[in-house]
């Protein structure tokens, strides 16, 4: 286990973090998830804003979460990105 894994389950056991980290998690799954989808078309940021007309350090800001996108530019992310936009309401797990 990484030392960064360490600390956060560490820092997990704090009801306060947790609750922060777990409101954060919707922004960083879509950070995450444009990133994988760029890496796995083969595309650098800056071939994805040829494609897609947006700039690239827009690109770079939604990658390290700077810029929350709309859903109008994720649509047009994944369509230069050849891929489906799926946004999808998962229950909360029971604790």
């Amino acid at each position: 286990m990484s030392d960064l894994q360490e600390l956060t389950n560490e820092l997990m056991l704090d009801e306060e973090f947790r609750s922060e980290y777990e409101a954060l998690q919707p922004e960083m799954d879509i950070m995450r998830a444009m990133m994988n989808a760029r890496i796995r078309a083969g595309l650098t940021q800056t071939e994805l804003s040829q494609k897609s007309g947006i700039s690239q350090a827009d690109i770079s800001r939604l990658e390290n979460g700077t810029r929350n996108p709309s859903l109008s530019l994720l649509k047009r992310l994944a369509e230069a990105m050849n891929t489906t936009l799926k946004i999808e309401f998962v229950p909360k797990s029971v604790r």
